[in-house]
């Protein structure tokens, strides 16, 4: 009987610790609002870059100076890149994960496209304006796509608006 005693004592005990566990891994799981709180300082300082390299680019498209718009482009996606990475290592809240990593997505395209219109404006020929061209107008679709992915969050720098650029 003591022994089947203990043994009940020890089972209760593990079950015991097994949820304290579980109840300190579910209290340590980051919240939509901490999340926000930690990204939006990220995409703040990618605004700030893309607005800085982008602001004058349409200007300098229409101008013909493409080569110089090729390498502002180069700029915004190197910040954009850097913001990207920094996105991807905040934890995530396990409800939102799939779309905040569908979203990551998302960007990383984005990266991909503005590299691509950079190497097209530099090559400075009609060509090489044209095919940027139209890659801008797949950049602005892809953008509103992805910041669809997270607008319930409500930020305020973390949407990307190409239209703005290009």
């Amino acid at each position: 009987m003591r022994t089947a005693r203990n043994s009940l004592v020890k089972l209760v005990a593990a079950a015991f610790a097994v949820m304290l566990v579980f109840a300190s891994v579910a209290a340590a799981e980051i919240s939509k609002d901490e999340y926000k709180a930690q990204v939006e300082p990220i995409c703040k300082t990618n605004k700030t870059a893309s607005d800085k390299y982008l602001k004058n680019v349409r200007s300098l498209v229409k101008k013909d100076k493409l080569k110089k718009a090729g390498e502002n482009f180069s700029k915004a996606a190197a910040a954009l890149q850097k913001a990207h990475k920094q996105l991807a290592a905040v934890e995530q809240p396990p409800a939102d994960a799939a779309k905040l990593t569908k979203w990551l997505k998302g960007i990383k395209g984005e990266v991909a496209l503005m590299k691509t219109i950079a190497t097209n404006l530099k090559k400075n020929t009609k060509a090489g304006k044209t095919k940027a061209t139209s890659l801008v107008v797949k950049l602005e679709k892809n953008a509103t796509t992805t910041n669809n992915l997270v607008i319930s969050y409500t930020f305020n720098y973390c949407r990307i608006d190409p239209s703005k650029y290009a």
